[in-house]
C-alpha cells in the first residue's frame, strides 16, 4: 500500500509532529497530514503488525487531531480516524439487504470429497485442469462491507443470508478495516466485500484475563467472543475488544462512467492482492494459486499441520477456482457457489483423566451420565464436563474413574469422549456403578424394553419440576424473557416457585429484595410473564414437555381439538388418527391427559389467563399447497424454518414431524441429517430444493 518512499516520508512527518511543543502546535493546514500520518501508523499496527511507534506516541497524534477537530468542526471529514469510536449506543440494528446473497459453502472432510468436487467442476467447466486459490478457513464471524466511492457506507452481519443486521458503527471500532480506501483507483464505484472478524488468542486471553480480574465469567472462545462483540450497544465495549478482520472475497462491484474493468478483478487472487495493497487485511500471505486438486490437497495437508502456531483460529481451507470468468460458469445451486469448497480440518483432539461421573435428571426423567474431567483445552475452549449420554455408552466404551481419556470436539463444537487409554491404567482405576435409584427424590429407577435411558417415573422429582419449567419459560415454547435457568433455580431453591403454575403467581415483593432484581428488570419480567398468557395454543402443547411431543406435532394436536382438555377423551386409536401421529407418541400424549396431576395443573393455568382455547382459524381451505404434507430439514438458504412452516399452512398444506410414506415432501437445506437419508428410501417421497419449494408456493 505504501512505497519506499512514502513510508520514509510519513515516518519523518509523523516524528516531526510529536517533537512539536505548545509553542508550535500542528496548525489547521497541516490536519491532512496529520490524518495521513494517523493512517498509515493504523496500517503499520493493525495490518502489517510491525509498528514504528509507539502505542503512547500514537495516542499523542490521536489527541492532537481531536484537539483540531474539535476547534474547527467544519474541517472533520467521515474517513477520519477519530470518527471510528461513537459517542453514545446503538439502539437497534436494523436489517441491511445484502448486494448479492452471503451463501453458504460446501464441505469436505477428506481428500476423496475434494477430488469428487474437482471432477464435477472440470466436467462443468468442460477444462482438463482448473487453476484454484486456497486459503484459510478463518473461525470467526461472518461480514459484509459496502464501499461507495471510496468511502465505507455500511458494514452488516451475515444473517440469513440475504439480509444482515446493520453494524456499521461497530464495524468501524475495528482498526483493520480502512474507513476509505482508494477502489476509484481501479476503476471501481461501488464494491461489496465478505470477510470474516475474529478475535486473535493472544487478544482473547487478554480479554479473559482482564474478565477474571473483575470476578466476572471468561467467554467461551474467541469464535463466540468476535460473533457476540458484533451485537454489543456500546461501540466503545466492542473496540476494547481489539477485533480484526480478515476481507477475502469481493462479492459484486461497479465500474465508475468511462473506466474499464481493471484486470484484478477477473481472478480471485487478484481479487486479494488488490484488497491488500488497498489497506485491507486480505489472506495475501496465507493463499497459495495451485493448478490440479493434488497440489490443493497436499497445500491444505501442511497448513493443517502450522494450525497450532497461527495467531488466530482456523477450522479448515476454502478452495477457489481463481479465474472469475470459470466462477461465473460454473454458477451456483440455492445454497452454495459451484466454484468454491471448504475443506474441514479433522476435529480438535486432547487427553485428559476421569475423575468422577454425575448422574443428572432431565424433564422427562432420563438420567444422564456426565462425565467430569480434568479440564483440557479444546480448539480455543476448556472441557471439564462431557455427556457419556447413557449406561450403554459407558460399557461399550469400557470407561472407569480414573482412565486417561481421548477427548474429541465433534465439529469443533461438541466435546465427547472417543475412547479410554486402556494401556495406561495402572489397575486403581474404578468401575463406574450406574445408580439403581434417582439421584435427586431416591425413588427407583426403570428402564423401558425399547429404551436405552434410565428413568426416574416420579414427576415430582424436584430435579424434573425445574427441567420442566426452564423448558416451559423457553424461546421455542412460552418464550418468557428474562427468566432463564439461573433464575428458574434460584426461585426454585427459594421456595418462590414450586411448578409450572407458580410462575404466574411469583412473590414479585420477596424478589425485589434479591441483589440483582432492580426494578427495571421486573418490570420486564412481569411483562413478559403476562405476555405469554396470549401464546398461541401450539406454543402451550410444546411448553408442556410432552415426550416425542415436539413443535411441528404440537401443531397437529394443537389444530385437532377446540380445547385442550378435549384429549382426555381420544382413545389411543383417535390419536393414531391424527396426521403424523404413531404408536409411541399417541401412547406418550394419552398418559399425559389420564394423569390427574397434569390435568389439575392445565385447569390451575386456565384459570391463570392461559389460552387453552384453540382459536387459531381454521386450515386453510385453498392455496396452492392444498392436501400436500411437507417436511423441512437442514438450514435453508434463505428462509428462517418457521416461516417456511407458516407458508406451509398458509397455502393450505399440512406440516409432518418426520419422514414417513404419509411425506409428500421433503424441502432440504444445507447439512441435512438422517431425514434425507431415510426420505430416499421411500419412493413416494419427493425430494426438492427451497427453491422449488416457493415455486410451488408461488404457482
Amino acid at each position: 500500500m505504501y512505497s519506499a518512499g512514502q513510508t520514509k516520508s510519513l515516518q519523518q512527518l509523523g516524528t516531526a509532529f510529536l517533537k512539536k511543543d505548545a509553542k508550535h502546535p500542528i496548525t489547521v493546514k497541516e490536519i491532512k497530514e496529520l490524518r495521513d500520518v494517523l493512517r498509515f501508523h493504523e496500517y503499520r499496527y493493525y495490518i502489517l503488525n510491525d509498528p514504528l511507534i509507539s502505542d503512547f506516541e500514537y495516542d499523542q497524534l490521536f489527541k492532537a487531531l481531536e484537539k483540531l477537530e474539535e476547534e474547527h468542526p467544519k474541517l472533520i471529514t467521515p474517513d477520519s480516524p477519530t470518527q471510528r469510536v461513537s459517542k453514545g449506543l446503538t439502539k437497534e440494528f436494523p436489517a441491511a439487504p445484502h448486494l448479492v446473497p452471503m451463501l453458504s459453502l460446501e464441505n469436505s472432510y477428506n481428500d476423496q470429497d475434494l477430488v469428487d468436487w474437482d471432477r464435477r467442476a472440470r466436467e462443468l467447466a468442460k477444462l482438463d485442469t482448473i487453476e484454484y486459490c486456497v486459503e484459510p478457513k478463518f473461525d470467526g464471524a461472518s461480514i459484509s462491507l459496502i464501499y461507495e466511492n471510496d468511502l465505507l457506507s455500511r458494514g452488516a452481519t451475515r444473517g440469513d443470508g440475504v439480509s444482515g443486521d446493520e453494524i456499521t458503527t461497530n464495524i468501524k471500532q475495528i482498526r483493520s478495516v480502512p474507513l476509505s480506501a482508494r477502489f476509484s483507483d481501479h476503476g471501481i464505484q461501488t464494491i461489496e466485500i465478505r470477510g470474516e472478524v475474529l478475535m486473535t488468542k493472544n487478544n482473547f486471553k487478554k480479554y479473559n484475563d482482564q474478565l477474571a480480574e473483575q470476578n466476572l465469567p471468561p467467554l467461551a472462545n474467541p469464535r463466540n467472543a468476535a460473533a457476540g462483540s458484533l451485537r454489543i450497544k456500546d461501540p466503545k465495549e466492542v473496540s476494547r475488544r481489539n477485533l480484526e478482520a480478515f476481507l477475502y472475497n469481493i462479492s459484486y462491484h461497479t465500474t465508475l462512467p468511462g473506466k474499464k474493468e481493471d484486470r484484478q478483478l477477473q481472478t480471485h487472487s487478484g481479487c486479494l492482492e488488490m484488497l491488500w495493497e488497498l489497506g485491507f487485511r486480505s489472506p495475501v500471505k496465507e493463499k497459495k494459486v495451485l493448478k490440479g486438486i493434488d497440489a490443493v490437497i497436499k497445500y491444505c495437508h501442511q497448513f493443517e499441520s502450522m494450525r497450532d502456531d497461527l495467531p488466530y483460529e482456523i477450522d479448515g481451507m476454502v478452495i477457489k477456482v481463481n479465474d472469475v470468468d470459470i466462477q461465473d460458469r460454473l454458477g451456483m445451486t440455492t445454497h452454495h457457489p459451484r466454484w468454491a469448497i471448504a475443506y474441514k480440518f479433522k476435529a480438535r483432539q486432547g487427553t485428559s483423566k476421569l475423575r468422577a461421573v454425575e448422574f443428572q435428571v432431565g424433564r422427562t426423567g432420563s438420567i444422564t451420565p456426565v462425565a467430569k474431567i480434568d479440564p483440557v483445552p479444546i480448539g480455543g475452549v476448556t472441557v471439564g464436563s462431557i455427556s457419556l449420554f447413557n449406561e450403554d455408552v459407558i460399557r461399550e466404551k469400557d470407561l472407569k474413574i480414573g482412565d486417561t481419556v481421548l477427548v474429541e470436539r465433534a465439529g469443533d463444537v461438541i466435546p465427547y469422549i472417543v475412547k479410554p487409554l486402556a494401556e495406561l491404567r495402572t489397575g486403581k482405576e474404578k468401575k463406574i456403578v450406574f445408580p439403581t435409584h434417582c439421584p435427586v427424590c431416591g425413588d427407583k429407577l426403570v428402564k423401558p424394553v425399547d429404551e436405552a435411558v434410565w428413568r426416574c417415573n416420579n414427576i415430582n422429582c424436584e430435579a424434573q419440576v425445574v427441567e420442566r419449567i426452564i423448558h416451559f419459560t423457553s424461546k421455542d415454547a412460552m418464550d418468557i424473557r428474562g427468566f432463564g435457568d439461573a433464575n428458574v433455580r434460584k426461585f426454585f431453591e427459594l421456595g418462590f416457585l414450586k411448578d409450572i403454575p407458580g410462575i404466574y403467581t411469583l412473590p414479585f415483593d420477596k424478589i425485589r429484595s434479591l441483589e440483582g432484581f432492580g426494578e427495571k428488570s421486573i418490570t420486564n419480567l412481569q411483562g413478559a410473564i403476562e405476555t405469554s398468557k396470549q401464546q398461541p395454543l401450539h406454543r402451550l402443547i410444546f411448553a408442556l414437555g410432552i415426550r416425542y411431543a415436539g413443535e411441528t406435532t404440537a401443531k397437529v394436536l394443537a389444530h385437532a381439538v377446540k380445547h385442550l382438555l378435549e384429549f382426555q377423551d381420544l382413545s389411543l386409536e383417535d390419536l393414531q388418527n391424527l396426521e403424523d401421529v404413531g404408536p409411541k407418541v399417541a401412547g406418550s400424549i394419552h398418559q399425559f391427559f389420564h394423569n390427574w396431576d397434569n390435568i389439575k395443573m392445565l385447569k390451575r393455568l386456565e384459570e391463570l389467563g392461559l389460552k387453552l382455547k384453540n382459536d387459531k382459524k381454521d386450515l386453510v381451505a385453498g392455496g396452492n399447497l392444498v392436501g400436500q404434507t411437507f417436511l423441512f430439514t437442514g438450514t435453508l438458504p434463505t428462509l428462517k424454518r418457521s416461516d417456511a412452516e407458516a407458508l406451509v399452512e398458509s397455502n393450505g398444506g399440512k406440516l409432518l414431524g418426520s419422514v414417513s410414506s404419509k411425506l409428500n415432501y421433503l424441502v432440504v437445506g444445507e447439512d441435512a441429517g438422517s431425514k434425507l437419508e431415510k426420505a430416499k428410501k421411500i419412493p413416494s417421497v419427493k425430494i426438492i430444493s427451497e427453491a422449488e419449494f416457493m415455486q410451488m408456493v408461488n404457482r
